[in-house]
């Protein structure tokens, strides 16, 4: 597939602040999308950069990257005496108290999304409380500051997407000047202030860009058959892909594949600066354009990006615990018995041998969750997230120990091998295939050992009790994802 990269284009933007302005402090990006255009014979639109431009001045990491669909070649690590081994960094393997643990670990968990299409009426200026924000203040700012939208509006109804936090806080609220999109498309997302009040951003969508590209695959084929995928996509996007598919698929309609669905992709195909990445994925009936599911890409303030649902679930917990196509879980986090000896104690005054007290049962800690597959198995990185540490470690065997924004690291152990363009100081992309399940150090049969540390201590990813920033929706952006509902989602139906 050609593709054709362009710079973008400047996107007037506007911000109104309610209340003492002097103190607000918001960054405006500015998000173009042209939906009208389709390209022949490529199913491409154009949609414009949703990022900042980065500065010219900073040093680019290098990056690893596999454009192509074909197999690498790997070394066996395990075997070879000339496998590249680093000096051990003590830090990254010091234990650390639970008590050490910063950051936040609950989150909105009561975040949720409703979306849309309000059919038009003589009162949009009471939109908000129609849809259930009961907030005078805000529906005030609200009639005060779109009596020109909706001189503008096209269309039988309003597009909106609406984010409730926990005891249906107003989080955010996009509204769409009509499901119409193209040059004259508006965009208004509105969000409480932390100096009090309310902002608006508007995003005008008039500027055409080739960054976004969209493409429609049968839903069989992301499922079942990931070779066809591959040739539409980078090999890493389509382990990403099959994992967001398969979380994001609608349970009481599991008969979909065998059906005509298809599964509707924005993607940005990157470049020497920029991974790869998908931005939207719906799942959709072609012929009337039903949405069955779908999940948007988030950009993320110190710590990596995710995905979400378009009802704004978390869904970042489930790559976070996949780091490859494992049989079953053979050990979790938690106590591990020592094995043991038996023993006979000899009588002084017989001779004789007497049983003898059966010892105290001991334990080590298990710090990790074991993944039990065949030698082989392809192993994946779970995040983005730089290369600290590739070579033998004692009982880990050959280790490979990612850095990840935000204070996180993951630990990939017992790899018979890895991936040979690998090194430390490397940046990888998720979905990237890092080595391979091996049974190297401490291990009594194949299987990956996976840890994932926050701040240096361990957490146990599978435990309900444990909310990481990484899997909830934080305040300050439910406005960013409310607004690339209505930009990168199919228009909603009246």
């Amino acid at each position: 597939m050609g593709l054709t990269l362009l710079d973008n284009y400047p996107v007037k933007l506007n911000a109104t602040h309610f209340q003492r302005p002097s103190k607000a402090k918001l960054i405006l990006i500015g998000i173009a999308f042209f939906a009208a255009i389709q390209l022949p014979g490529t199913g491409m639109i154009g949609v414009s950069q949703a990022q900042t431009a980065k500065a010219t001045d900073k040093k680019t990491p290098q990056r690893i990257r596999i454009q192509n669909t074909k197999s690498i070649g790997f070394k066996d690590s395990s075997t070879s005496k000339s496998y590249k081994a680093n000096s051990l960094d003590p830090e990254l393997f010091r234990k650390k108290d639970p008590s050490e643990l910063t950051g936040d670990t609950i989150g909105n968990l009561d975040y949720r999304v409703q979306r849309g299409c309000y059919r038009r009426s003589f009162s949009e200026g009471n939109l908000p409380a129609n849809l259930g924000i009961n907030d005078p203040q805000f529906t005030e700012f609200f009639k005060n500051q779109t009596k020109g939208f909706f001189d503008r509006m096209r269309g039988d109804c309003i597009p909106y997407a609406l984010a409730l936090g926990n005891r249906n806080r107003f989080d955010s609220l996009s509204i769409m000047n009509g499901p119409i999109q193209d040059s004259k498309t508006e965009i208004w997302t509105f969000t409480p202030s932390a100096a009090d009040g309310f902002l608006v951003q508007q995003d005008y969508l008039r500027d055409e860009s080739k960054r976004y590209t969209e493409i429609e695959l049968p839903l069989r084929d992301v499922l079942y058959d990931q070779r066809k995928v591959s040739d539409k996509l980078p090999v890493e996007l389509v382990w990403e892909l099959n994992s967001l598919i398969k979380q994001i698929y609608p349970e009481e309609t599991n008969s979909l594949e065998n059906s005509n669905s298809v599964v509707r992709l924005l993607v940005d195909f990157g470049d020497k600066d920029r991974w790869a990445q998908i931005w939207a994925a719906e799942i959709l009936d072609p012929s009337n354009k039903e949405v069955f599911a779908s999940a948007f890409w988030l950009e993320r303030d110190g710590i990596p990006g995710g995905f979400f649902t378009g009802s704004g679930e978390a869904i970042e917990r489930a790559f976070w615990t996949n780091p490859l196509s494992y049989r079953r879980i053979s050990r979790g986090v938690g106590n591990v018995p020592v094995s043991r000896k038996k023993s006979t104690k000899i009588s002084a005054n017989t001779n004789a041998t007497a049983p003898a007290t059966t010892p105290q049962q001991r334990y080590r800690a298990h710090m990790g969750i074991d993944y039990a597959a065949p030698i082989g198995t392809p192993v994946f990185s779970v995040a983005n997230g730089k290369v600290v540490h590739l070579g033998f470690s004692g009982a880990f065997g050959n280790l490979i120990i990612l850095e990840h924004q935000g204070g996180y690291r993951t630990y990939y152990a017992h790899l018979s091998n890895y991936n040979v363009e690998l090194e430390v100081g490397n940046e990888v992309r998720r979905g990237f295939e890092i080595g391979n399940v091996g049974i190297t150090g401490r291990s009594t049969g194949p299987h990956l050992h996976f840890e994932l540390r926050k701040d240096g201590v361990y957490v146990d990813p599978y435990s309900p009790r444990m909310q990481l920033d990484l899997w909830s929706m934080r305040d300050n952006e439910s406005g960013q994802l409310t607004r690339e509902i209505l930009l990168l989602g199919s228009p909603p139906q009246l």
